[in-house]
């Protein structure tokens, strides 16, 4: 069993396997010593937990919710970079991702919610998973997902 895989392990998560692209392009490409990943969304066992804007507001997906579907996005990214490397020890490092958040027009706290993706980042890898971010906030995003999560690696 591999480091990366045994920490998931030692949390409690299983690395999903890739869900086919919603489109025309790849779940992860390579180029150099880079993996960047398509746009991934929170998906599990294929489908979405939940839709809609993040926000305060009765109705809308609480920004705690949100921050569980931003580990979960980057969860996916995670098997789309498997499944290009092989392996996540080959990682060895976290360069950058980037969140984007639905975000109800008065919602401002999407660089909390996009926590959920850094701080599962950095606690599986340690000191590889410590990352440049962007946490972007968007009227609505594909499937009316709550969160969309990309990633920058660097491997071995």
């Amino acid at each position: 069993m591999s480091q990366i895989t045994a920490r998931l392990s030692d949390l409690g998560i299983t690395l999903p396997t890739v869900s086919a692209p919603a489109g025309a392009y790849i779940p992860a490409t390579v180029t150099g010593n880079l993996v960047f990943t398509a746009g991934q969304l929170p998906f599990v066992g294929g489908a979405l937990s939940r839709t809609g804007k993040v926000g305060e507001a009765p109705g809308l997906v609480t920004p705690s919710e949100a921050k569980e579907f931003a580990q979960l996005a980057a969860l996916n990214g995670l098997a789309a970079v498997q499944s290009v490397l092989g392996s996540l020890d080959r990682i060895t490092r976290i360069v950058k991702i980037t969140g984007f958040v639905a975000s109800d027009p008065s919602f401002t706290g999407q660089p909390g919610v996009i926590n959920g993706a850094s701080e599962f980042l950095v606690d599986l890898f340690g000191d590889r998973g410590v990352h440049a971010r962007s946490a972007v906030g968007v009227a609505v995003l594909p499937l009316d997902s709550p969160v969309e999560v990309e990633l920058i690696v660097e491997f071995a």
